[in-house]
């Protein structure tokens, strides 16, 4: 009777240790890359959530219905990102809460599993590489018009009543990974909103 001799099966074990091995870091890398999609596509919903809250009549507070939504983002920050409504200076900048009765905060969001929010850029640029990096980026919605107010390193890009000049043409927000991995979130003055590498 024949059999396979010591070697051969070591051999094979090897091969088989080898192929293991590269789909399991090759998988771990893959799902990393999934969580990150899955987060630019949160932080993009939260943006259109903050959009369908300004150009709607929606309540804030007791009774006023004239308030602007927006996103507030700070690199200080990085693992935290904010929906507020513009309630206190009507300036299109979150202002915080100065008072718990004067609070312009609906929901604060925190980014787990090492995920954080790597820069901001106004104006976006054409890459996350070549892009002007700021460390505050404020975006406005205010009824009638879909379009974003984008104010910069705390500039108020409002002017009159929520008169939008001076307001940037775009954002980025650059998500990272723990393993190095990037996508960006953008928002054009328009209103557009998309994620992309």
């Amino acid at each position: 009777m024949k059999g396979f001799t010591l070697i051969e099966l070591l051999v094979v074990t090897a091969i088989l240790i080898i192929i293991t091995g590269v789909v399991l870091v090759n998988n771990g890398r893959f799902g990393g890359v999934i969580l990150l999609e899955n987060l630019a596509y949160d932080i993009a919903l939260s943006i259109r959530e903050a959009q369908v809250f300004g150009i709607s009549v929606r309540q804030f507070g007791t009774g006023n219905f004239g308030v602007g939504y927006g996103m507030h983002f700070l690199t200080s920050s990085p693992t935290t990102y904010v929906l507020f409504a513009d309630a206190i200076e009507s300036n299109g900048l979150y202002d915080g809460c100065p008072t718990e009765a004067s609070c312009e905060l609906v929901e604060s969001t925190d980014i787990q599993r090492g995920y954080f929010i790597a820069g901001l850029c106004v104006p976006a640029g054409a890459n996350a590489d070549s892009c002007t990096r700021v460390s505050r980026a404020d975006i406005l919605f205010k009824r009638p018009e879909p379009d974003a107010c984008i104010s910069r390193e705390g500039a108020s890009a409002i002017t009159g009543k929520y008169a939008c000049t001076g307001a940037q043409e775009s954002v980025r927000i650059i998500l990272e990974s723990p393993r190095g991995d990037r996508m960006s979130v953008v928002v054009e003055a328009t209103g557009q909103i998309s994620t992309g590498r």
